[in-house]
């Protein structure tokens, strides 16, 4: 009976027929394991590993045991004591998919990309269908941009999402395609499988309005992560005579100035990353949150499901993830007319809150050092235009990086600056560029530096590189902030627009092209017209004061001004609607 119950997600009974079940007869290793999957989905990780350690205890070589104890650790986020759980359980059963699937995950977690794709490899031998597999694989590769398995694994993924079989997070789609329908397709089939909706916690009771909304902010990342670089004036200068911000932290406690800014800027900072999703959706109802936004999506550290339980009257999907949530809960994300076009709107399953200029807020207190790199510091030739690329490893797709080698065979002497976290990521590219015709030594790697000299090294730079489909965001308005002209190329997708949506704020769209070939020429062109770049360079510097872009305040009175329509729509008993500011 717990079993059927349990395949229904009809959990509460599931748990009293399985307490039922041991209650009767309490030796029962597989009763406890499945108590403890139970409890699992529950979010009760804590319980589940009792009830897996009773099982283990009654038979300590049950490998299923282990390994679903194993995924109760990565919710606890004790990730080693994960990992050397599903050793065991593979010790136990080699031939076992789902351990080598979680060994992958974790693997992933320690930054260990060529190790998580090689377990990926064993589960892909052991069970070529396993749920999410091409995926997860394919993201492993691209994170030390390994492109061995690129083809067969687009391909893999490109039909199965046809048949809306379990293929791929949606993130990882970003950085494949800038199909709007593909990305619409696979966000539903995540939702509906990792986090739908959840009525335990029932409807919010209607409410007076109050006269200051309460707004609160979910992520992972108020830390130094671009979310956390991004944010800090915003909170510092929301209207407190309308609002009151309350940020509701899932990540860790990493100190940093970032940090440090947006706990002092808060009205509430809540630490809640120990906290099972009922009881942070709990937590704020009873907070009277009235407007939750969620700026983690389905990125890593994001907790969907509590905004699947509904912690708010009115629910913002915002900045983290830039695309559709593909979920029926989440009422409204935040765009702009570049970056979604009234041609896209029918892939969101959201409303759209159109800003009236870029959807990405940003800091303007932002400090770039005084620190003025030589070109022999970060392993510049002494002489050579100098193209740079800043954006994470996962978003250089094969074509991309084609494209690249292509503009410095034009370029005589021109070198490419990149940044690798991994040495299998600058080894990679290294390799690639060989077999483009370019000498590896072109591509030049920059290490971590810390924020402000991170900034300055941009203006060593002659030219921001963007990828495609998945766009720069916040390394391209780092980099336009720094004075440094951004080329990027626009698709269909949110993502693929956001670096167009951000130039355009900025008033500079002669850098924004609408094909490869266009996008290559004119790399080249700015490279060969010094004069044309330095024209550029110049309006950048310009406006950069001026425009939209970086007048925080008055995208902060905007963004206010969308969460007062989103909810007076609520308390008018309004479905929500595409909000044009």
């Amino acid at each position: 009976m717990a079993l059927e119950l349990f395949g229904l997600r009809r959990f509460g009974e599931a748990l009293t027929s399985c307490d039922r079940a041991i209650a009767l007869e309490s030796n029962q290793a597989p009763a406890h394991v499945l108590r403890g999957n139970i409890l699992r989905a529950l979010d009760r990780a804590e319980a589940a590993l009792g009830s897996y350690d009773r099982a283990l205890f009654i038979d300590p070589d049950i490998a299923e045991a282990y390994c679903n104890r194993a995924a109760a650790l990565m919710r606890l986020d004790r990730i080693s004591d994960a990992l050397a759980g599903v050793d065991r359980a593979i010790a136990i059963k080699p031939d076992y998919a789902e351990a080598h699937f979680h060994r992958g995950y974790l693997l992933r977690i320690f930054n260990q990309f060529d190790a998580a794709a090689a377990a990926y490899r064993t589960v892909a031998a052991l069970a070529p269908s396993f749920e999410f597999l091409p995926g997860n694989r394919l993201e492993a590769n691209l994170q030390v941009c390994n492109w061995s398995e690129y083809d067969i694994l687009v391909r893999q993924i490109a039909a199965g999402l046809e048949g809306d079989a379990h293929v791929s997070h949606p993130l990882i789609l970003m950085a494949l395609t800038d199909s709007l329908r593909l990305q619409y397709k696979v966000a539903r089939t995540w939702a509906r499988f990792a986090c739908p909706a959840n009525g335990a916690l029932g409807p919010i009771a209607p409410r007076a309005r109050p006269r200051r909304l309460t707004v609160g902010y979910f992520s992972a990342d108020f830390h130094e992560h671009p979310i956390g670089r991004l944010l800090p004036e915003l909170i510092e200068i929301h209207d407190r005579s309308r609002f009151e911000v309350v940020a509701f932290s899932l990540g860790p406690s990493t100190p940093n100035e970032f940090r440090g800014r947006l706990v002092r800027a808060f009205d509430r900072f809540v630490g809640v990353r120990e906290r099972s999703n009922i009881e942070i959706a709990s937590l704020a109802r009873s907070l009277h949150v009235d407007i939750a936004v969620d700026l983690g999506g389905y990125a890593l550290g994001a907790r969907p499901n509590i905004f699947a339980l509904r912690a708010a009257p009115v629910q913002v999907s915002y900045l983290g993830y830039l695309g559709t949530m593909g979920s029926s809960y989440m009422d409204y994300i935040v765009a702009d007319r570049t970056a979604v076009t009234p041609a896209g709107e029918s892939y969101f399953s959201e409303k759209i809150i159109y800003m009236p200029d870029s959807h990405q807020v940003n800091d303007r207190k932002r400090r770039i050092a005084d620190k003025v790199f030589t070109r022999e510091e970060l392993g510049l030739p002494a002489a050579g235009f100098v193209y740079c690329c800043f954006n994470t490893s996962y978003k250089i797709s094969p074509a991309t990086f084609a494209g690249w080698m292509r503009i410095l065979k034009t370029v005589p002497g021109s070198v490419l600056l990149l940044f690798a976290s991994h040495a299998a990521t600058e080894n990679n590219l290294r390799i690639y560029a060989g077999r483009h015709g370019i000498d590896p030594q072109r591509l030049v790697f920059g290490a971590h530096l810390p924020p402000a000299e991170y900034l300055a090294r941009y203006r060593t730079a002659d030219l921001f590189l963007d990828t495609f489909p998945y766009n720069a965001g916040t390394t391209a308005s780092d980099a336009l902030w720094a004075g440094l002209p951004v080329l990027s190329r626009t698709g269909e997708s949110f993502a693929s627009r956001i670096a167009a949506s951000l130039l355009t704020a900025l008033d500079v769209t002669e850098l924004i092209t609408s094909t490869q070939r266009e996008y290559e020429q004119l790399a080249i062109e700015l490279a060969l017209n010094p004069q044309r770049l330095a024209q550029i360079r110049a309006k950048v510097r310009d406006n950069r004061l001026d425009s939209a872009l970086f007048d925080t305040p008055r995208f902060a009175r905007n963004l206010e001004a969308a969460f007062t329509a989103v909810y007076d729509r609520y308390v008018a008993g309004a479905a929500p609607d595409h909000i044009k500011l």
